[in-house]
């Protein structure tokens, strides 16, 4: 395997281990296309870091932590985050969680939606992953992306960002709810392709765009979600503390 060719299995391994292992094969298959070897070396890859990660007791315990969290709801935990309030889950990835939460202090009423990393996943990868699309939302200025309020880190050390919330539903529900008409549509089309556009100015790759990352306001407006894999592809104007090869440029990725 060629040097260009093991950077690229390399990049799509990394990117694997942020999808949900039941979803991991499908988007392999289409990240690869039909090309075989590549798909295998990042399987071998994947089946390596399973059994060297963890033995079996830790991931007994990990799993049981996970499961415990996930089926106990904010509320009844009465879980705070700065001087937000948790509400409910609003949608989960492979890296994090996200939250309708509400101001809860006296200063004004306001909801938003908070983004958590799960537990078990706190490795370094995945938190300098969270801490980049943190501050590559700080630097997104568009009406069809969610802005970026606020962020800081639990008291248990843990990095969340809040963002505006978005009371919608996915684009293509959106679509078929209201029998929109191919013109009508492809303008929607249009303002998701300029937040795409937006994001490339910054020197942004999104890398995950799907209608489960799109969002439909009440007021008709689509918004570009979850930042969580993109790529940078300029070291400037965004320094995040990762080095941004100029020929990392011309690698492929959430």
């Amino acid at each position: 395997m060629t040097p260009e060719r093991w950077r690229a299995a390399s990049e799509l391994f990394e990117h694997a281990l942020e999808i949900s292992p039941t979803q991991r094969q499908s988007w392999l298959d289409l990240q690869c296309g039909g090309d075989t070897e590549l798909k295998n070396e990042v399987a071998s890859l994947l089946s390596s870091h399973s059994e060297v990660k963890t033995g079996f007791l830790e991931e007994q315990v990990k799993g049981a932590v996970v499961a415990l969290f996930e089926n106990t709801t904010p509320t009844e935990k009465q879980r705070h985050i700065g001087p937000y309030r948790l509400i409910r889950e609003l949608g989960r990835g492979g890296m994090g969680t996200v939250y309708l939460a509400e101001r809860d202090d006296e200063h004004y009423q306001s909801s938003v939606a908070i983004k958590l990393i799960r537990p078990g996943m706190d490795t370094d990868f995945i938190l300098a992953r969270f801490k980049r699309e943190r501050q590559i939302l700080a630097h997104m200025k568009h009406v069809n992306i969610p802005r970026l309020l606020d962020g800081g880190t639990t008291e248990d050390g843990m990095p969340y960002l809040v963002m505006e919330y978005i009371d919608g539903i996915w684009i293509t529900s959106y679509c078929d709810k209201n029998h929109l008409s191919i013109e009508a549509r492809l303008r929607l089309f249009i303002d998701v392709c300029s937040a795409v556009e937006h994001a490339h100015r910054n020197f942004v790759i999104h890398r995950d765009l799907k209608p489960g990352n799109i969002l439909v306001d009440t007021n008709g407006v689509p918004k570009l979600l979850d930042f969580g894999i993109c790529k940078l592809i300029h070291a400037e104007p965004m320094a995040t503390g990762e080095t941004m090869a100029g020929s990392e440029a011309n690698g492929s990725i959430r």
